[in-house]
This record gives C-alpha cells, structure tokens and sequence, in this order.
C-alpha cells in the first residue's frame, strides 16, 4: 500500500511554530515514527510553502498512490484550487489538522477542502496522521 503525506505552509516549521498549538516535535521525526509503526505502508512525504506546488503533489500521487492524507495549512480556508484537484483524482483523501480549528478564529470555520475529501481529522495533534494511516489500512484505502 503506497500512502502520500502532504502538508501544506508553515507546517515546515513544526517544532518551533507555535509549540504550544503543534508541539515541540518536527514533522520529519514524527514521520520516522510513523514509518516505524506502519512498516509495511510505503509512506511518501512532501511539504510545500506554495498553492500550486500541492496542487502538482496531489495530481502527481492521486493516480498512483492508494491514499492521500493532506494537511493543507491555512489554504483550507482560501483554496479552491485544491479542493478542485481533490475532485479530479483517483486517490481518497483525508484531511488532517493538527490544531482544531473549529475552535480558533472564525475564517478557520470555512473550509474550501473538507467537501472533498473522504473524512477530516482535526484537534488531535500529530496522532491524526496516525489515525489517518490506520483507516486506510483498515479500510483497503477504498
């Protein structure tokens, strides 16, 4: 089973961005941790700053891959686009937030995203990744 993780802008920061929202830990180390839990996934990792370049990773994984857990920063909330690419592709995709953000400001309440996708997890920090990888394998990622 081949799982793409993408994270979209300031998730590069993680670890230092806000610990007490996100956490202490990167996203690389807890990508390792996945890894090590989840051996027999093929986990794929891209983070991107930039709108189209998610745009290019979604539509490069979401004929190829078997599932797709994006996490796409605040262009939730403003990117149409992306929920586009989610409706063009093969791959099911669930939407991961570390924070809740349906407890922060209200322009987080509106997503551009979550219609497209299969499910969202938000609010549980990075164990949503986790719980993401677990239904795709307890699922067939269909």
């Amino acid at each position: 089973m081949k799982i793409a993780i993408i994270n979209g802008p300031n998730l590069n920061l993680l670890g230092t961005r806000e610990p007490e929202i996100y956490g202490s830990q990167t996203f690389e180390q807890y990508l390792e941790q996945l890894k090590n839990r989840f051996e027999g996934i093929e986990l794929s990792y891209f983070q991107s700053n930039m709108e189209g370049e998610l745009i290019n990773e979604l539509q490069r994984t979401g004929f190829s891959f078997d599932g797709i857990i994006l996490n796409p920063g605040g262009y939730t909330h403003t990117s149409v686009a992306i929920g586009d690419a989610i409706a063009a592709i093969k791959a099911p995709v669930i939407e991961v937030h570390i924070s809740n953000i349906h407890a922060r400001e209200d322009f987080r309440k509106i997503s551009h995203v979550s219609a497209r996708c299969r499910g969202t997890i938000a609010g549980l920090g990075l164990k949503g990744y986790e719980l993401a990888l677990r239904y795709f394998t307890a699922n067939g990622a269909t």
